[in-house]
């Protein structure tokens, strides 16, 4: 029997993940918080939104970055846009940041989450080394304000990210582990994953998938939990060996359906108690 919190990744003001008014319905006590906007990350407005998560009596574990201009389309797209890998848009991203690190510490929370991008696979190339030097800064920044960085899972195998992971070397740097990611991108089976980052997963995603028929060319497909490609049961074995304890965060992103939206989170939420009471 298994015993971690339930969580679902959501928003303030984004339109991502479930209305805040979902959560006690479900009894869900943590979430991932999408990063507000700009206009909403003030000391003024961290104060009022760690008013509002306190009468909710919500805990927020997780705050993560999202960047203007970055597309999830297709593989290539994701490449090109997200992240910090972009050297275009690296300066900017990585000033706000530090912007939603400050936000984060606000509002009591700990650790700061995102997506990479794209890790170089040569690395003795300088593309790789003045990545790991932006990491490092951002790792160093947040490590001031006693925050962890979670690095989140999908874009590069296992071994890579976990190479990428050691040579940073900065011990507040973690994984946010997302098994569906692994799938989605064509990176690996995600269980020998999470067994190999083990040391370094601090929160999760439960979100599953189908493998494409190209893995790594094009998308897989993104399912209801228990429906695609993850095995959810030795899923949760594996966090037990790993000797997880955070919470279960549930990620399934479709706002502009709702009353789906709900219905599959609640599944969600059913199937991880059920696997949990096993």
């Amino acid at each position: 029997m298994f015993g971690w919190p339930l969580g679902v990744f959501t928003s303030l003001d984004e339109g991502l993940g479930i209305h805040f008014d979902v959560l006690a319905k479900l009894a869900i006590p943590t979430i991932h918080l999408h990063a507000p906007s700009a206009a909403h990350r003030s000391a003024a407005e961290a104060a009022r939104a760690a008013d509002e998560l306190r009468r909710l009596n919500v805990e927020v574990t997780c705050v993560f970055a999202g960047f203007v201009g970055e597309s999830y389309t297709d593989i290539p797209t994701v490449e090109r846009t997200v992240g910090l890998v972009p050297m275009e848009t690296r300066r900017e991203r990585v000033s706000e940041l530090k912007e939603i690190a400050n936000y984060t510490a606000q509002i009591g929370v700990h650790a700061v989450g995102l997506h990479l991008g794209f890790v170089s696979h040569d690395t003795q190339s300088g593309e790789y080394q003045e990545l790991l030097d932006v990491t490092r800064d951002v790792c160093d920044y947040c490590g001031v304000k006693e925050l962890a960085v979670h690095l989140e899972t999908g874009q590069e195998p296992a071994e890579l990210l976990e190479e990428f992971l050691t040579d940073v070397e900065r011990p507040n740097l973690y994984v946010n582990f997302d098994p569906a990611n692994m799938i989605l991108y064509g990176c690996g089976e995600p269980i020998p994953a999470l067994k190999r980052l083990g040391r370094f997963v601090r929160s999760v995603h439960c979100k599953d998938a189908k493998w494409s028929k190209k893995p790594g060319k094009t998308w897989g497909t993104e399912m209801p939990l228990g429906a695609g490609d993850v095995n959810f049961a030795e899923f949760l074995a594996t966090l037990a060996e790993i000797r997880y304890a955070g919470p279960l965060t549930i990620e399934r992103e479709i706002p502009q359906e709702p009353e789906r939206q709900e219905q599959e989170i609640r599944h969600a939420v059913n199937l991880l108690n059920r696997l949990m009471q096993a």
